[in-house]
């Protein structure tokens, strides 16, 4: 079985960075996603697709999926980069021949 370690970033609905230390193991999908004929909503033939575990740390991850005997890729996550920015900027003036250019 084949499944992906991944820490999952914040979602739109955060406004800290709290809780954001845990790595999760989803299942990669084995069959389609689908519309369903009558409400509509994406289904999909196995349930394993809805199950995510979740582990402190990606080494603990890592082992549990060894442990199962399943392949597994592990996806690093991206750094965040914070732009300095100054409040002053917003209102400074730049010729329109520079705000052209960018």
């Amino acid at each position: 079985m084949n499944v992906t370690i991944y820490k999952p970033s914040k979602n739109a609905m955060q406004s800290g960075r709290g809780n954001l230390g845990a790595w999760v193991i989803e299942y990669e999908t084995t069959s389609v996603r689908r519309p369903e004929p009558l409400m509509g909503w994406t289904e999909s033939g196995d349930t394993a697709n809805q199950v995510r575990i979740r582990f402190r740390s990606r080494e603990e991850a890592q082992s549990f999926a060894e442990r199962q005997g399943w392949t597994y890729t592990v996806l690093e996550p991206r750094s965040r980069r914070v732009k300095p920015r100054n409040f002053g900027d917003n209102f400074k003036y730049v010729p329109p021949e520079e705000a052209e250019k960018a």
